[in-house]
């Protein structure tokens, strides 16, 4: 592993602690207490225990921090400049169905800027780190984004809407991008955490990544290991706001603007 600032290593041992139990859990998940919080969007004991873990591991070390967790919201910190941004589990049905594809996600902004980030896959123990302006890690392994140039050499992931998420028009839209960005590019990748899909982009395991209809939890670590392996960010229709647009693309410098042109002119049949 890298050199950690203090604030990433605490991010880092909170990540660890959390994810000892959600190990055992994985492992025994017919025990798990699940409730239905909405159509196909379910939450989990370990999910609401992940979440609280981390506010209390987080909190200990950094009293003064806002929160902005997935599962219980905003909460205010008498230090205004910084919060931290979680999601316990991205990729919760994947937990729940026994894939081992899910992670925690935790960013750290300051005064409104993504400093620090941590994605963690306990089951693989796969340890995504970065800091702004040091660079992104895979354990001990500096990230770079791919190097392909070619769409028709391009492995890219994305996510499509489900049940209960979106509109019809939302869904026409989704499978009209799928259509256009399939047609050009050597496969498309739906793996079910939009955390893991941009840490893979910073690992040059895929070579892009498109969604939109996300929460700014999703994505905020993801967004700085990006941007720290040497790729482009922005959101999905090319802007500077992916957090606040709920949506996102993600890819090295030559392939996301042909991403980008992709996605525009796959407009018409989404629209229509």
């Amino acid at each position: 592993m890298p050199y950690l600032s203090p604030a990433l290593n605490v991010m880092v041992m909170a990540a660890r602690k959390a994810g000892r139990p959600l190990i055992r859990d994985f492992g025994e998940l017919e025990n798990l207490q699940i409730s239905l919080k909405g159509p196909a969007d379910f939450v989990s004991s370990a999910d609401e225990r992940t979440e609280r873990i981390l506010i209390e591991e987080l909190s200990r070390a950094r009293p003064g921090y806002g929160f902005f967790a997935e599962e219980t919201g905003v909460r205010e910190g008498p230090d205004k400049s910084h919060r931290f941004i979680i999601d316990p589990i991205d990729g919760t049905t994947n937990f729940l169905h026994g894939v081992p594809i899910f992670a925690m996600s935790i960013a750290l902004e300051r005064e409104g800027q993504l400093v620090s980030a941590v994605v963690y896959n306990p089951v693989t123990d796969e340890m995504y780190v970065a800091e702004k302006g040091s660079g992104a890690y895979l354990n001990d392994k500096r990230l770079r984004v791919a190097a392909r140039k070619s769409l028709a050499e391009s492995l890219i992931a994305t996510g499509i809407p489900f049940m209960g998420r979106g509109d019809q028009a939302q869904h026409d839209r989704s499978l009209a991008e799928v259509r256009a960005v399939i047609a050009r590019t050597t496969g498309i990748r739906r793996c079910g955490s939009a955390a893991l899909d941009l840490a893979s982009v910073a690992a040059g395991r895929f070579d892009g990544f498109w969604e939109r209809g996300l929460n700014p939890w999703d994505i905020a670590a993801g967004v700085l290991l990006v941007r720290e392996a040497g790729g482009v960010v922005t959101d999905a229709d090319g802007g500077p706001s992916p957090l606040e647009k709920g949506e996102i693309l993600a890819a090295n410098e030559p392939l996301h603007p042909q991403i980008l042109k992709l996605l525009k002119e796959a407009a018409p049949a989404r629209t229509g």
